[in-house]
């Protein structure tokens, strides 16, 4: 029955909400601890129906270390899609950044797995955390495949390539602004940042091939992407700059 309720959440409207309370969300949130993943994972389902009304969601937030380590811990596609999808719909509080840098190698895994759904919100999550300065370093920082540039190839469904896309263009503004360039960092070979930003990257090929791909926002989005690799932020005030390296790449298109 209790299973019952839970799955009956996921449709959850405000009305229905307005009956229940905090402890119902900590009642929800305790079987998180439960040895079967199928409990898990419309716990997960059912905390991400509460996190849309707004007088759960600071209780939910409690829960946000719980289901970093939930997602990091246990290799299962559909626990990945559950706890991606609540923590994507969950503001990011400060006090979860020394986790996240922890989980960061297996959201990367994740985003790398050859599940469409698990990868679109991984790098939703990941595009997210790389406009906060003080995680930027840890992510570019992250080791990667050898092959991750084929999260770029035409091939790959539009939704996820347009998602990665949004996370390349916010990783190029976050490593061009005064404040990321004021500090030498170092990057180990195999790294995120090697793998988009390095001198042996392939990434400008792989970005000038989908400028003609067939889905018009993955078109868009990756003009955006060579934009910003073209227009460090120091010179983004200056439209002139901007506007023809822009026309640039359309009249290519």
């Amino acid at each position: 029955m209790i299973l019952h309720n839970i799955t009956r959440c996921v449709y959850l409207l405000e009305a229905e909400a307005s009956a229940c309370t905090t402890d119902d969300i900590m009642l929800v949130g305790s079987m998180l601890d439960d040895k079967d993943n199928s409990v898990k994972i419309q716990a997960l389902n059912a905390l991400k129906a509460f996190s849309g009304i707004r007088k759960f969601r600071l209780k939910i937030q409690e829960h946000f270390i719980k289901v970093l380590e939930l997602t990091s811990t246990i290799w299962d596609s559909e626990l990945h899609i559950a706890g991606l999808r609540l923590l994507n719909n969950l503001p990011l509080p400060d006090f979860v950044y020394p986790q996240l840098r922890r989980v960061m190698p297996a959201l990367m895994e994740i985003l790398q797995s050859d599940c469409i759904l698990a990868q679109v919100q991984a790098v939703r999550l990941l595009s997210y955390v790389a406009q906060k300065n003080d995680l930027l370093y840890d992510i570019l920082n992250c080791q990667v495949h050898a092959n991750f540039l084929n999260l770029f190839q035409s091939t790959q469904p539009g939704s996820l390539l347009f998602e990665v896309l949004v996370f390349a263009e916010r990783l190029s503004e976050g490593r061009n602004t005064p404040h990321y360039r004021a500090v030498k960092w170092h990057y180990n070979e195999q790294s995120l940042h090697e793998a988009l930003f390095g001198d042996q990257s392939r990434l400008a090929d792989r970005l000038l091939a989908l400028v003609i791909h067939p889905e018009e926002e993955v078109q868009i989005q990756a003009c955006k992407v060579i934009v910003s690799l073209q227009c460090p932020q120091d010179v983004r005030v200056q439209p002139s700059f901007c506007q023809t390296s822009r026309s640039y790449f359309n009249n290519g298109e």
